[in-house]
């Protein structure tokens, strides 16, 4: 059994409204000036993390998944595609107008084994940044005329956002990211977009970017539902546990360690995601740095394991 953490390498995406704050703020040797998105801890195919440690060192979280499967208490080759995907994204303009497929639309229409409920902690925000949370046509004939007719201002709600605000973005969710925010997303493992609204913006060539607005008045959820969590707290030694969100896609957690903390695993594989301060972790007799910007996964069959340091962390599993 691999008794060690899975250290990840992140996965740059260029984007249209990416900047430069992966590098500036979190030291990641970025390829693009419009770097958008660190696919830090992911094994889809569009981007998957490469292992930098252990006997797996060179291989891509994808391969573990497929080939060794009991370090995620896979009950069967046959399951599907690793479940989670963990993001950072610089907005460093704001992102397009979209929304996500469910499940089922996903497999029936896309042929793919997920759709896309996601959730955003967000790690800085920028005085007056905004995000796009939902929509306000009561119903699907409204939400289309809204749409043709581009009435934007009308259809879309927005909502303020600064540093440590969450928020749960269910499939079908009409949502977009606003300039000068950055966040640690956590979401099903899908690269399905529906393009809503893109602010007519064209590209190096001069062309706008595509909308999908068919297959988006069929997935979005009408009317809008907002989404809420109820937030738990627990104390383990020198680490605050606050339970962000647990739904049937993950569940996840914001960690505050100031100190020792003796932790036990008890979920199928445990992502983590040390977003400030310094901290180590030890598993058996190994100790292991963390810092901002490390990513990892703590496989199956870990047990017992202890954190120390001064740290802020997001975790997650299924």
């Amino acid at each position: 059994m691999y008794k060690e953490p899975i250290f990840l390498k992140p996965v740059f995406q260029e984007r249209i409204w990416g900047g430069q704050k992966l590098q500036t703020e979190y030291g990641y040797n970025i390829p693009f000036e419009h770097t958008g998105e660190a696919w830090v801890i992911s094994a889809h195919p569009n981007g998957p993390s490469i292992i930098e440690n252990g006997s797996l060192a060179g291989k891509t979280l994808k391969d573990a998944w497929e080939t060794h499967g009991e370090l995620f208490n896979k009950q069967s080759d046959n399951e599907e595609a690793y479940p989670l995907l963990i993001k950072i994204l610089d907005a460093n303009d704001d992102l397009s107008v979209q929304v996500h497929p469910d499940d089922t639309f996903a497999r029936e229409v896309e042929n793919v084994p997920y759709g896309k409920t996601e959730c955003w902690y967000v790690l800085s925000a920028e005085p007056g940044a905004e995000l796009v949370l939902g929509h306000c046509a009561k119903t699907r004939e409204e939400l289309a005329a809204m749409m043709d007719n581009g009435k934007w201002g009308k259809l879309l709600q927005r909502v303020p956002v600064k540093a440590g605000d969450f928020y749960y973005v269910p499939s079908g969710t009409i949502h977009a990211i606003g300039k000068g925010t950055v966040i640690l997303e956590t979401q099903q493992s899908s690269d399905i977009t529906y393009r809503v609204y893109d602010y007519d913006r064209v590209n190096v060539e001069g062309n706008k970017r595509e909308l999908h607005l068919d297959r988006a008045k069929e997935v979005t959820t009408v009317p809008h539902k907002p989404a809420s969590s109820d937030h738990i707290t627990e104390i383990h030694g020198g680490l605050t546990s606050e339970k962000l969100v647990a739904t049937d896609y993950f569940s996840v957690y914001r960690w505050q360690l100031n100190g020792t903390a003796n932790m036990n695993m008890e979920a199928n594989f445990l992502q983590v995601s040390v977003i400030s301060g310094n901290a180590e972790i030890m598993v058996g007799d190994k100790r292991y740095p963390l810092k901002k910007g490390v990513h990892f996964v703590l496989p199956y069959g870990i047990g017992e394991y202890k954190l120390t340091g001064e740290a802020e962390i997001v975790a997650s599993h299924e």
